[in-house]
C-alpha cells in the first residue's frame, strides 16, 4: 500500500527492480496475507498506528525472477523441482552468489527503532547460550525479532555463507531495555557427511552474527570449535 502519493505501474528504463518497478515511488509499502475474516480490522489498526507492525519475511523477495535460484537454474515448472541449488536454498543462494535482494529474508520494519548490544556467549552442557540486550530507542512501544546467524569456517565441502540458527522476539516500551537469549548446539553447526553417513562439525573459528534480517547484521562475535 502507498501512503501520501500516487504512482503508476510501469517499468522505468533505468530500473533493475523488474518485479516491483514502482518501489522507489512508494512512500510506504505494507504486505499482509492469510489474515482471515478480521483482516480488514487488523490492517486498519496497523495503518492508523493502533498496532505497531513487527512481522518478518520468511522468504527472500528478489529484484528480478532471474535472481531466484529456481529460475536461474531452470528448475521451475508445474510438475517437478529438483532444488538444483543444493544447500543454497532461499537466502543462502543470494548470499553465495552475492546478489542483492529487493527484500531479504527476515526483513521487517516498525514504527519505532531498536539497538542491539554486543552479544555475550556462555558455554553450558551441550550448547552455547547467546545473550544480547535490545533497547527501544523510539517513541512508541514495539517488538523486534532478533536473529542469530552462524557463519562457518572454511571447509572441505560447500557451506552457506551464514545460516539462521535461532531467534527471539521481544516487546519493549519506549526507552526500555531487555536481554534476549538464544542458543545453539554442535548439531546446529554440523553438516551431513556423505562419506561417513553422519553429522560432522568443522573445526575452526565460527562467526556469530546478530541481526534483524539476513542482510542487516548489527553485532558479531566468534567462538572456536
Amino acid at each position: 500500500m502507498v501512503e501520501g502519493q500516487s504512482f503508476s505501474y510501469f517499468k522505468r528504463p533505468d530500473s533493475n527492480n523488474e518485479l516491483v518497478p514502482w518501489i522507489d515511488q512508494a512512500a510506504t509499502l505494507v504486505q499482509y496475507y492469510f489474515s482471515g475474516q478480521e483482516g480488514g480490522h487488523a490492517i486498519a489498526n496497523v495503518l492508523f498506528g493502533k498496532v505497531n507492525p513487527s512481522g518478518k519475511l520468511t522468504f527472500t523477495i528478489p529484484k528480478k525472477l532471474s535472481d531466484s535460484p529456481a529460475h536461474a537454474l531452470d528448475d521451475y515448472n508445474g510438475t517437478r523441482m529438483e532444488y538444483k541449488e543444493d544447500v543454497f536454498v532461499g537466502y543462502r543462494w543470494f548470499d553465495a552468489k552475492n546478489i542483492e535482494p529487493q527484500f531479504p529474508f527476515g526483513h521487517g520494519l516498525s514504527y519505532t527503532t531498536f539497538t542491539i548490544g554486543k552479544p555475550k556467549l556462555s558455554r553450558e552442557t551441550g550448547k552455547i547460550v547467546v545473550n544480547a540486550s535490545v533497547t527501544n530507542t523510539g517513541k512508541v512501544a514495539g517488538a523486534e525479532v532478533v536473529q542469530l546467524y552462524i557463519a562457518p569456517p572454511k571447509s572441505d565441502v560447500e557451506r552457506p555463507v551464514r545460516e539462521l540458527k535461532d531467534f527471539a522476539k521481544v516487546f519493549l516500551l519506549p526507552g526500555e531495555t531487555k536481554t534476549v537469549e538464544m542458543q545453539f548446539t554442535k548439531r546446529d553447526i554440523s553438516y551431513w557427511d556423505i562419506a561417513t553417513h553422519d553429522w560432522k562439525a568443522t573445526r575452526g573459528t565460527y562467526r556469530i552474527e546478530i541481526g534483524t534480517s539476513s542482510r542487516d547484521i548489527k553485532q558479531a562475535a566468534t567462538f572456536k570449535y
